[in-house]
């Protein structure tokens, strides 16, 4: 009963054979091993951007930073969602990596919406030298609280961005899971809806821990390859993050893997409704918010279920008080086990 994160589930038996396949013999280092060579194909094809330049890293704070940096004078701020992960979970990186450039706060309860970040971007006027000027546009997309934006939406905002000339990065952590919600392609989720740079999220999804940068305009290609080595974040024996995103891509796992960690995170939803809990957000993907009563909580916990428990105290108080939750489904959990944490309810 592990619905803790996504970062804590098994590699994938496919992902793990392609890292048994890469661990023999000898290959070129720092990104030159023949298996880059074939993932920059398959990304190229997949987004449907021949011209697009593809890195690899371990992280998605790494992923998300770097790129930003590429697009970030270390004067200007960089708007994104007050929940976005940038600026909730990544512990000031972005900002280091763009030379000390700020964040500014998008208002809103979940998804960005183009009049909120209108409004953002109008209190940074252009041409005052004593405030920060304005920089790129972070969308994440699945959000935070685990709604997905529709492609309008996605379109809505990149409107916004572009009349005012701002560039877009979008956290893709849980790409995979936005894309099979929304049933499009990669490239109606990315340059075709106005995205320059997109972090292509692996280790949520099926990997040991790698992530794909993909720049559709690639004469940003060599300033992200010095500022990856200048930020210790070029890997020597780089065949290994290669051959996980190989095994990923191949027969398109990242799709397949994303469709079940959805259809667990509907079944789940669909069961805690049933037995009476409150949804706080719609799960559009693999991330459920729901409240429910502290005893169930006092029961799944001693019970062994791993999620988070949003408020509290667990342990103290009225046993009928709702207390809400984070839950997340990946592409491992059973209906078994989701069948054994329902019937807590």
């Amino acid at each position: 009963m592990f619905f803790a994160s996504d970062n804590a589930g098994p590699v994938h038996p496919q992902i793990m054979n392609r890292l048994a396949q890469a661990n023999s013999g000898h290959a070129m280092p720092y990104g030159n091993d023949a298996i880059m060579d074939e993932v920059r194909d398959a990304i190229r094809t997949t987004f449907e951007a021949p011209e697009a330049a593809v890195y690899l890293v371990a992280t998605g704070t790494a992923a998300n930073a770097l790129a930003l940096a590429c697009y970030t004078q270390p004067w200007q701020t960089i708007f994104c969602s007050v929940t976005s992960h940038i600026h909730e979970d990544e512990c000031n990186a972005p900002e280091f990596y763009a030379g000390a450039a700020k964040l500014t706060m998008v208002e809103t309860d979940d998804k960005m919406t183009p009049e909120a970040l209108t409004k953002a971007i109008e209190k940074h006027p252009e041409g005052n030298v004593h405030g920060a000027q304005r920089g790129p546009v972070s969308i994440t997309q699945v959000t935070e609280r685990g709604s997905v934006h529709s492609l309008e939406e996605l379109n809505a905002l990149t409107a916004v961005a572009k009349r005012y000339d701002l560039p877009v990065h979008l956290d893709g952590a849980r790409f995979a899971n936005a894309l099979v919600a929304l049933g499009c392609s990669p490239a109606e989720m990315t340059w075709k809806a106005g995205v320059d740079v997109v972090s292509f999220g692996g280790t949520k999804n099926g990997c040991m821990g790698v992530e794909a940068v993909i720049f559709f305009d690639p004469a940003k290609a060599w300033e992200f390859e010095l500022r990856r080595k200048r930020g210790a974040h070029l890997f020597s024996k780089h065949r290994f993050l290669s051959a996980q995103m190989a095994g990923y891509l191949q027969d398109d796992l990242w799709r397949a893997t994303a469709r079940q960690a959805n259809d667990n995170a509907r079944y789940l939803a669909d069961g805690l409704r049933a037995a009476g809990a409150t949804m706080l957000h719609e799960p559009d993907a693999n991330m459920i918010f729901a409240k429910w009563p502290r005893r169930i909580h006092q029961k799944l916990q001693a019970a062994g279920a791993k999620y988070y428990v949003m408020d509290g105290p667990l342990d103290s108080g009225d046993p009928d008080t709702p207390l809400s939750a984070r839950l997340v489904c990946d592409w491992s959990v059973g209906t078994e086990a989701i069948d054994q944490f329902l019937s807590y309810f």
